[in-house]
């Protein structure tokens, strides 16, 4: 692992996350990046925001943009916030706002070649 980036606390379940993460994972970052803006989902937009935050942590440590690859994503469930909501004869319904944990991983692709020898 080069760099990492975690956006907690994200209003949207990590449900509808998870099919926008096997899109991208185990690719190169930038090219990732720009398959993600094209992606008409919400997920892809948090998703985007985590990436854009893990290059740049990367560039940051001195690496190249070009040389990154995305070796771990996942999308963890976070606190849900609880409401109500009136139901049918005099009842209360909950309603439950999920919210999710982002975590990016990149590395590059001579470590991930290492990894499995």
């Amino acid at each position: 692992m080069i760099a990492k980036a975690e956006g907690k606390y994200i209003r949207i379940s990590p449900t509808k996350v998870r099919p926008v993460i096997a899109l991208v994972k185990d690719q190169k970052a930038a090219q990732s990046l720009s398959k993600l803006g094209l992606i008409n989902k919400k997920g892809a937009y948090y998703l985007a925001k985590v990436l854009k935050s893990a290059m740049a942590n990367a560039k940051n440590k001195g690496y190249q943009e070009q040389d990154l690859v995305i070796s771990k994503v996942i999308a963890n469930p976070g606190p849900v916030l609880k409401r109500y909501r009136a139901a049918s004869f005099g009842r209360a319904s909950m309603i439950r706002k999920r919210t999710s944990h982002i975590l990016i991983e990149l590395d590059t692709p001579n470590k991930l070649i290492e990894g499995v020898k």
